[in-house]
This record gives structure tokens, sequence and C-alpha cells, in this order.
């Protein structure tokens, strides 16, 4: 065989491999969440499987595919590779899939959003599901929150003693005692006079003044009353497993056949 033609069907056998090999699923709601419909071929139209303009996320397991607003594979199409895809909207094609099936060529390729965290609890292409039975729920709710605030406040301050008014005072005090007595008594009199005259005028302008000024208060209050998670426990074929979910569950609980959430 001719070394072009043994390239060609080379090149034709790797194609129908990798066709083959390809593997999507898509999903009602977004996060990978709701009814699922899986293939590893060409849908022409999703109408025949109740799928049509449903798909809000998408998870490729293998291969690229190309996803289509209307049927036959027309309208707006992306092509996107293996990943997770979490929303479609991203793309302009929530809700809008007709039809997709395994690309070949080039095409409008969309990359996948970035995603420190892959969600890992979506049913993968051809598992069986079953339903294990949830026997505790708690709601895991986040630590109290600080918060501070500033405040307008009133502040009573002790003005003290008013020394020149005891200065003031004394002196006149002095002056009327002095003319009080006469001789001794006149010295006496002058000096009570002072004494007297300088506790009145130091008591003069004295008490409390009130000022404002700004004062800082913190303190500590519960958080916004929504769980952070649930921390789930369920029993399946005898063996208890936890998981944590973002959502309470019902009284079940998805899982394979190993017991691991599919939701």
């Amino acid at each position: 065989m001719p070394h072009a033609s043994r390239v060609a069907v080379f090149a034709v056998l790797l194609a129908a491999c990798t066709v083959a090999s390809a593997q999507v699923t898509l999903y009602q709601q977004p996060g990978l969440r709701g009814r699922a419909f899986s293939t590893n071929g060409a849908v022409p139209n999703l109408e025949h499987y109740g799928f049509n303009d449903r798909a809000s996320s998408v998870v490729v397991q293998r291969g690229r595919w190309q996803l289509c607003s209307d049927a036959q594979f027309r309208g707006q199409c992306v092509i996107i590779e293996r990943g997770q895809y979490p929303s479609l909207a991203a793309m302009g094609m929530n809700n809008r899939v007709s039809s997709l099936r395994p690309a070949q060529g080039h095409g409008h390729y969309a990359p996948p959003p970035p995603q420190p965290v892959p969600y890992a609890y979506y049913p993968r292409y051809g598992e069986k599901l079953y339903q294990a039975n949830v026997v505790a729920v708690r709601a895991v709710v986040g630590p109290p929150e600080h918060r501070c605030w500033i405040e307008r406040q009133q502040v009573v301050q002790d003005t003290g003693p008013n020394v020149p008014g005891a200065i003031i005072g004394g002196v006149i005090g002095g002056v009327l005692g002095h003319q009080i007595g006469g001789g001794r008594g006149n010295d006496v009199a002058t000096a009570i006079g002072a004494i007297g005259g300088a506790a009145v005028g130091a008591n003069v302008g004295t008490g409390q003044q009130v000022t404002t000024q700004d004062v800082r208060r913190c303190q500590a209050v519960p958080g916004s009353g929504r769980p952070d998670y649930w921390d789930v426990t369920y029993v399946f074929r005898g063996r208890t497993h936890r998981v944590q979910l973002s959502a309470p569950p019902g009284a079940t609980i998805t899982v394979n056949q190993y017991g691991d959430p599919r939701m």
C-alpha cells in the first residue's frame, strides 16, 4: 500500500476512535446538578430525548464536543473540550442546546472557566445510581463576626479650682476684713476675710463641663444565620458515610455503587 494511502487510512481510523471514545453529559441545572442526559455519539435533535433547550451545565469526560443552538448542528455552535462547565451562560448557550456531536476540524472554541475546586459529585456516564438513607444532618454555621463602629458621646469633665478667682477673692476678702475690726481685731478680720474671699473666689466658675467626642465601640455579633454547609451522615449497604453539602438533603441521598454522592 502506498505511503500516502496508509497515512490516510490511519487518519480515518484515528478519527473514528476519537469519536467513539467521546463522552459528554448535559445537566438541567447549573453546577452539574439536576436531571442528566449522557451520550457518546452525535445527537441531531435533543427534542427526541426530552432535553431540547434544557441544558444549563455540562461535563465532557472524553474528546471534544460541538454544542449547537438548533437541531441538525445548526445555529450558534461552540466547541468544548474535556472538563467541567458549571454554567453554559458564560458561552451564551444556557437552555439553548438543541444538538451536539463529537467535534471534528476547527470551530469556535469555548474554554472552560477557571474552577479551583472541581465539583466531584456529578453523575458519571453510564453509572448506576442508588438511594441511601440519611440518618443525621447537622448545619454548620460560621463563627461570630467582630464588628466595630464610632459613636458620638457626651463626656463630663471636672474643671477644677479657679486659681485666678481664688487670688482675686483673697484680695477682696482681705480689704473687706480690714474695714471691719480695729487694732488686733483688725488684723484678725483681715486674715479671715482673705481666707474666706479666696475660698469663694476659687469656687467661682468651677463645676463640670460637658463636651462631645468620638468613641470607638466593638462587639461580637452572631453570623448571618445561614449555614456554611450541611454535614450529612447516611447509610448505604450497611456502611456509614459522611459528606459536606452546600444544601440540606432530603430523607435520602443519591449515590453510586460505592456509596459516593451523586447529586
